[in-house]
């Protein structure tokens, strides 16, 4: 029976551990996730204000892009 109760006890250590890991993980791959949110809002931000500041220039880059996207898109 004692070796029962040890291997039962070793068991639980066990799954103890894993259970604080996983939950320490999924804690970890929160806060990550949050920062890439929070990146992504600034450079959301930074780009309406840019923008904003510079609206002939953004239509310009835009033009360029829309150019060389259908370019690179039509297959000839």
């Amino acid at each position: 029976m004692e070796t029962i109760d040890k291997a039962l006890n070793s068991a639980h250590e066990a799954v103890d551990n894993i259970s604080s890991a996983a939950g320490q993980a999924a804690e970890a791959l929160g806060e990550k996730g949050q920062q890439l949110k929070d990146a992504e809002r600034r450079l959301v931000d930074n780009c309406c204000a840019y923008v904003r500041d510079n609206p002939v220039t953004s239509l310009g880059i835009a033009v360029a892009a829309g150019f060389l996207l259908s370019r690179l898109l039509s297959g000839r």
